[in-house]
C-alpha cells in the first residue's frame, strides 16, 4: 500500500459540482480520475446493463461502522475504513484552501476509485436526487449521461468531450456510484479503463463494497463531507524498523491542481 496526497481547488461541500469535475476534469499532462476515449459510438456498449437491484444492495456492503467490525484488516480514515490489498495505492485529496481532506482515491491496476461520505437525512437518502444534478451539471458542460443497473445498483455512466493522447476527437468517461445508509451517503467514481470494462472494474466495485463508513454522531446537514484523515496505520513498522507486510509509510504525492 502506498500513500500520496494531493491538492484540490475546488469546495467538495457542493457534491454535484465536485463529482462532475473531479471526474472529468484535469490539468494537462497529471493522472486522471477518468479515461478518455476515441468518439466512437460503441465504446460505451462494453458497459453491459445488468446487476442487483437497490433494494438488495446494501446487504453485500458497503458497510456502517455497526455493521461490520473492522478492529483488524482495515485501515483508518476516520470516516471512512478502507480493506487494504496488495497493489493499492491510496491517494489523499486535499482542499488547497482549508487543508482538509476532502476525498480519498484508490488507484488499483491502472484504474481508480474516488470516494466521499457525506452526512444524509434520516428519512430519506441523496441518490435519486444526485442523480439528477449530475445530470443537469455535466449537460451543462456538453456531456451526457446515462443511468444504468449495475452490481452497486442505479449508476451514472458520463461522457464529456476530451482529446485523445493522439490529438483526436474523443470524450472523457466516468462511472458514478452511490449507495445510501444510514444517516450517510457513499459516493465513489470509477476512472480509467474500469469504467469502461467490468471485468477490470470488480476489483474497485469489491474495494467500494468493503468500505466502511463511520458517520458518527453528531448532527450535520444534510451533504456535508465526513471528515477524512490521513490513516494511523500508515506509520505501521516492524520491529526490524521496515514497513509492515502490504503497508508502505505515507510519502508525499504530486501537488495537483483541479481546473474548478
Amino acid at each position: 500500500m502506498i500513500f500520496g496526497r494531493r491538492k484540490n481547488q475546488n469546495n467538495t461541500s457542493d457534491l454535484p459540482e465536485t463529482a462532475a469535475e473531479s471526474a472529468v476534469e484535469q490539468t494537462p499532462g497529471e493522472a486522471s480520475d477518468a479515461t478518455a476515449v476515441p468518439d466512437q459510438p460503441e465504446a460505451a456498449e462494453a458497459l453491459p446493463k445488468a446487476a442487483k437491484t437497490d433494494a438488495e444492495l446494501r446487504s453485500s456492503g458497503p458497510f456502517d461502522s455497526a455493521e461490520k467490525e473492522t478492529n483488524e484488516g482495515y485501515l483508518d480514515l476516520g470516516a471512512l475504513k478502507i480493506q487494504p490489498r496488495d497493489g493499492l495505492q491510496l491517494r489523499l485529496e486535499v482542499e488547497e484552501k482549508t487543508q482538509r481532506v476532502i476525498a480519498v482515491t484508490l488507484d488499483l491496476s491502472g484504474s481508480s476509485l474516488q470516494l466521499q461520505a457525506f452526512a444524509a437525512p434520516k428519512s430519506e437518502g441523496l441518490w435519486d436526487e444526485i442523480r439528477e444534478q449530475l445530470a443537469s451539471s455535466i449537460g451543462s458542460q456538453g456531456g451526457t449521461v446515462e443511468e444504468v443497473s449495475g452490481p452497486l445498483g442505479t449508476e451514472v455512466v458520463a461522457k464529456l468531450p476530451a482529446q485523445t493522447p493522439d490529438g483526436k476527437s474523443g470524450f472523457r468517461v466516468a462511472r458514478f456510484i452511490g449507495v445510501d445508509g444510514p444517516r450517510w451517503f457513499l459516493r465513489g467514481v470509477i476512472g480509467g479503463g474500469a469504467a469502461l470494462d467490468r471485468a477490470k472494474a470488480a476489483e474497485l466495485e469489491e474495494l467500494f463494497r468493503q468500505t466502511v463508513v463511520v458517520r458518527g454522531d453528531q448532527p450535520l446537514p444534510p451533504r456535508d463531507l465526513l471528515t477524512l484523515r490521513l490513516p494511523k496505520d500508515a506509520s505501521l513498522r516492524t520491529q526490524d524498523g521496515q514497513a509492515a507486510p502490504g503497508l508502505s509509510a505515507p510519502e508525499r504525492g504530486p501537488e495537483i491542481t483541479h481546473i474548478g
